[in-house]
């Protein structure tokens, strides 16, 4: 595997694009079936988080340019089945109804909350779980790659509920349809200057460790991070910018089935 840090920002830019894609068409194919669609696209995605699994354990001790690219992918197995599973409507929290309007903040919050309760809980337990078996391990970049993604999504979440100018709710599938209304289209708050600077502070951080580290499996891990940091800082900016990032995507997308329609082929009419 290439130890160019160049390849791992290309591996990485083409991993977060098509891996979106991915997800995002087996959700909407699943919307334009029935509900018992969403639940076999989590069925049919368990090989990920298999591989995930067992990629995780094989990298612990290899530190090479190969052993950090297990790592990344396992991390990112892992994370797209849980994505995977919320975005189906499996895996997503006991709230499942719509925000009442003119809630305080603080009530409108814990609603939030609710409607992704179970699927915040995933996360967090599988990075504990990477967290205690790299503790000790020679290679420590799966936990550092799902670290990341956690803490960028977390931050992506609360500025989705505290207010930014641009949301996209065209992906949202059928049975998240209730999460738009937790979100607030509007100005943004101080939120967000804090948001895109700690992560441009920290990509800068990762960029310095990538060019400066001497071990050249940590550099691409480092390099891959590194990627991964900006691509998180610039899906910030999608919240603010008047970007057609949906356009990505979109055109991989089969159109949406109207419910009628969808009714009907449940019925057999």
């Amino acid at each position: 595997m290439s130890d160019n840090p160049w390849f791992a920002a290309l591996i990485t830019l083409f991993l977060w694009w098509f891996s979106t894609g991915v997800i995002l068409w087996r959700v909407r194919v699943a919307d334009n079936g029935t509900a018992q669609d969403h639940l076999n696209s989590v069925v049919i995605g368990l090989p990920l988080l298999a591989v995930g699994i067992l990629a995780t354990r094989a990298s612990l001790p290899d530190l090479s340019a190969g052993g950090i690219y297990m790592a990344f992918l396992a991390a990112l197995a892992l994370w797209a089945w849980i994505e995977l599973a919320f975005l189906s409507g499996v895996i997503t929290g006991p709230n499942r109804a719509p925000c009442p309007p003119f809630l305080r903040t603080r009530d409108r919050f814990w609603r939030a909350v609710g409607t992704i309760a179970w699927h915040e809980a995933t996360l967090i337990v599988t990075l504990l779980a990477l967290a205690v078996v790299t503790l000790s391990a020679e290679n420590p970049f799966a936990f550092g790659t799902f670290a990341l993604l956690f803490v960028a999504r977390i931050s992506a979440k609360l500025n989705l509920f505290l207010g930014v100018p641009r949301i996209n709710t065209q992906f949202l599938p059928h049975p998240l349809a209730h999460l738009a209304s937790y979100f607030r289209i509007g100005r943004i708050t101080a939120f967000f200057p804090i948001s895109v600077s700690a992560l441009t502070v920290f990509s800068a951080l990762l960029l310095e460790r990538a060019i400066n580290v001497t071990h050249p499996g940590m550099s691409v891990g480092y390099s891959l991070l590194t990627c991964l940091c900006l691509l998180a800082l610039l899906e910030h900016w999608f919240m603010v910018l008047p970007l057609p990032d949906e356009k990505l995507w979109r055109w991989m997308l089969p159109a949406t089935k109207p419910q009628k329609d969808q009714v009907e082929d449940a019925n057999g009419l």
